[in-house]
């Protein structure tokens, strides 16, 4: 029984000698102006902020205004278990859309308390952005239960369950109230002690429309997760319209935003659950994926099957990257290739192709260049944020080396690697609009197949 917003209709500078003026956007009141103001308000210049006497009108209006706005400190909500990992095995070829999925759905089983937090929202791409298995298993959220008139489809997969209990929202095409929602559902956490984990999913080229509101989203508190997916040229056959270029860089320049691309489903599963953690919590982040089509063999990972190992790995994938092999002799290094997201096979066929003509070429396997970059600009700081020291674990002050980069997306993005040794660079990447292709032939038109990566090797390390 309170107002919660005060609309204000009125003109803009009115009473003032700027009223209504159409150049009164950046007009400033002159000395004498103001204490015109002044005296006709019964205000003191040298007293601005001073309250109105209570005594008067406006002085019980604000009272009363005051008693009605006026709420109780929210209670913070009780703290939600967010797993480590959730232990299952990556052993088959997979996409981290379709990572994102089987993750989703294994949550509802494996971290149930986590996932009753958990709300997925998308703008009518729930299916193609894989969250069907999750939508079977939580339904639709609707205000109330709604019949379903595809039930007795016995071949249809999705079942679109709409319940008041359901945990995804559909939007329709509509990025910017996706955006808009997503930053609603992030802000519970502070505005009614009610902690909710969003997490929604958009076509990545789609980022760039529904940005600003996306942006004020986080500038005004809301935590949340977005996934842009698929991503990069990789998605060929569908043409340049739905392959994002710029999306890396936007994440990486966001604040109060990770930006995350792993290439691994493993990757996926720990730099989710980690961002899963700081949502929704005092002092928290959102964090932005941008997720592939391609399916991805996770042996090339090189995930360590000694406990102690792997547990180093989770913790580096979470800090933004790692090497491989693990324990690769950096000393010995005659360049090194660094990659991210649905590229690294490139990445790794070419370390083999160098190999094989005598150049010993380090890899590099990042997940976020987010945290790569933070790790690098807080060097000298007495305290350090996210990301650590792994700037300095990837890029070893001793051991420096020419490096060729290449990812999905433009170049520019990971430039900034050359400053953290003062190592020569040559940056691979997208700089062009795509065309509806063949996966290999997208990769060699943009020069970032295996063969350009070799080349840009030989090159840099002359030979």
């Amino acid at each position: 029984n309170r107002p919660t917003v005060v609309f204000a209709y009125t003109i803009k500078g009115r009473g003032l000698p700027t009223e209504g003026h159409p150049n009164n956007h950046s007009a400033l009141l002159t000395a004498a102006q103001m204490q015109a103001l002044a005296d006709a308000s019964g205000m003191d210049t040298a007293r601005p902020w001073q309250r109105f006497d209570p005594s008067t009108p406006a002085g019980q209006l604000c009272a009363r205004r005051a008693r009605q706005l006026y709420r109780d400190p929210v209670a913070p909500s009780r703290p939600v278990s967010i797993p480590a990992s959730l232990g299952h095995p990556h052993r088959k070829p997979v996409s981290t859309q379709a990572a994102l999925g089987r993750f989703l759905a294994d949550l509802a089983h494996d971290a149930p308390e986590a996932a009753k937090r958990v709300v997925t929202c998308s703008p009518d791409v729930a299916s193609s952005t894989n969250l069907g298995g999750w939508i079977n298993k939580t339904g639709v959220w609707s205000v109330r239960d709604r019949h379903d008139w595809f039930a007795d489809d016995s071949e249809r997969v999705l079942r679109w369950r709409e319940v008041s209990n359901g945990q995804h929202i559909e939007l329709g095409i509509a990025e910017i109230n996706l955006v808009s929602l997503l930053g609603e559902l992030g802000a519970t956490w502070s505005r009614w002690g009610k902690r909710l984990i969003p997490i929604a999913t958009l076509y990545d080229p789609f980022v760039s429309r529904a940005l600003e509101p996306w942006s004020y989203g986080i500038y005004s508190g809301g935590q949340s997760i977005l996934v842009g997916t698929p991503s990069g040229v990789s998605l060929a056959p569908e043409g340049g319209a739905h392959q994002s270029i710029s999306t890396p860089s936007i994440g990486l320049e966001q604040p109060g935003c990770i930006a995350w691309e792993p290439a691994f489903a493993q990757d996926l599963e720990w730099c989710l659950l980690y961002a899963m953690e700081h949502v929704g919590v005092p002092g928290g982040t959102s964090s932005y994926f941008r997720l592939s089509t391609r399916p991805v063999d996770p042996a090339l990972a090189q995930v360590p099957a000694d406990p102690a190992l792997a547990e180093r790995r989770r913790q580096q994938a979470r800090a933004g990257g790692y090497r491989l092999p693990a324990g690769h002799p950096v000393a010995e290094e005659d360049v090194t290739l660094i990659g991210m997201g649905a590229i690294m096979p490139e990445v790794v066929a070419a370390a083999a192709v160098l190999a094989a003509e005598g150049v010993n070429a380090g890899v590099v396997c990042l997940t976020s260049p987010d945290l790569v970059f933070r790790s690098f600009q807080q060097r000298g700081r007495r305290e350090t944020g996210v990301g650590g020291s792994i700037a300095d674990e990837l890029f070893p002050a001793g051991h420096p080396a020419p490096l060729v980069t290449v990812l999905d997306g433009h170049p520019h993005t990971l430039a900034f690697l050359a400053g953290v040794r003062g190592d020569p660079i040559r940056c691979l990447g997208v700089t062009e609009f795509g065309q509806s292709s063949g996966l290999d032939d997208a990769y060699r038109i943009h020069q970032i197949d295996t063969g350009s990566i070799v080349d840009a090797a030989l090159t840099i390390a002359g030979r």
